[in-house]
């Protein structure tokens, strides 16, 4: 199921040159948030951003000066942003409840990068699943996941 959502992603419309698309690039809007996320704790670690950089590749069928661009432009855009639901309704009219969900377990893997789980980070997925309509017992399944996966996966969840 997973590669069924991943295929749906990567067919998304892109809007022409990401460093040049408009804001309703779903590519941009999806590397916005997976960005926000990652600098959520306010530390920006190679391991996150390389996790980054993996799973834009590897959703959107990116790579090189193309990754790049798709990683610059969704710095930029959250750089831009004054919150997050200019990126959230972007998605949520481009992806349907299962690719939702799939993102928000996208969204857990950049979070544990590092092993750890930061309660900002917590937080801001918390938001951006609300934002998408993904319902909490999704929401909570997909951080149990990628904590399982996490490097020193005995950590715990923190689930609420």
């Amino acid at each position: 199921m997973f590669e069924r959502v991943l295929s749906f992603l990567k067919d998304l419309p892109s809007g022409g040159s990401r460093a040049h698309a408009g804001e309703d690039d779903p590519h941009i809007a999806a590397a916005a948030l997976l960005y926000h996320v990652m600098n959520a704790d306010g530390v920006r670690q190679d391991v996150e951003w390389e996790r980054f950089k993996t799973i834009l590749g590897e959703t959107y069928a990116v790579r090189g000066r193309e990754l790049e661009d798709l990683a610059d432009a969704g710095e930029k855009a959250d750089n831009e942003a004054i919150d997050l639901y200019a990126f959230t309704s972007v998605l949520k009219r481009h992806l349907d409840p299962e690719a939702r969900k799939a993102f928000i377990g996208l969204m857990w893997d950049i979070v544990y990068a590092d092993g750890e789980l930061h309660e900002l980070e917590d937080n801001t997925v918390w938001r951006v699943a609300e934002l998408l309509d993904v319902e909490r017992v999704d929401r909570v399944a997909a951080k149990r996941a990628a904590a399982a996966k996490a490097p020193g996966s005995e950590s715990k969840t923190g689930d609420e």
